[in-house]
């Protein structure tokens, strides 16, 4: 080996080093900033939920009166079904079988 390629390897040699090193220091930052967000999500709470004052604090319910008006509306009556539609409720869904389809009945024994 002349000087000049020994010169050149060590350069190569060199730059490779340094690329190597600077490729070490940005993988360990990033695992430290990936670390530390996510510590900072674990310590995250979610602040208590503020309600908004009402303004009729200082207002009292209404008394309420023994004896009192009760509605005077009548109460609602049952609901009858129609005679039209009585007899569609017994109607079966599915005509019955024919009688080919129809297995014999199963001796006991």
């Amino acid at each position: 080996m002349t000087g000049n390629e020994k010169r050149r390897l060590k350069l190569d040699l060199m730059i490779a080093c340094s690329l190597f090193a600077a490729g070490v220091v940005v993988s360990g930052l990033s695992l430290a900033q990936i670390r530390a967000e996510n510590r900072m999500q674990m310590a995250q709470a979610t602040p208590p939920l503020q309600g908004t004052p009402s303004d009729d604090q200082g207002k009292t319910p209404a008394e309420s009166k023994p004896g009192g008006d009760r509605p005077t509306t009548p109460a609602p009556e049952p609901a009858r079904p129609e005679s039209q539609t009585q007899g569609a409720a017994t109607k079966p869904a599915l005509p019955a079988a024919p009688a080919e389809k129809i297995a014999p009945p199963i001796k006991e024994k």
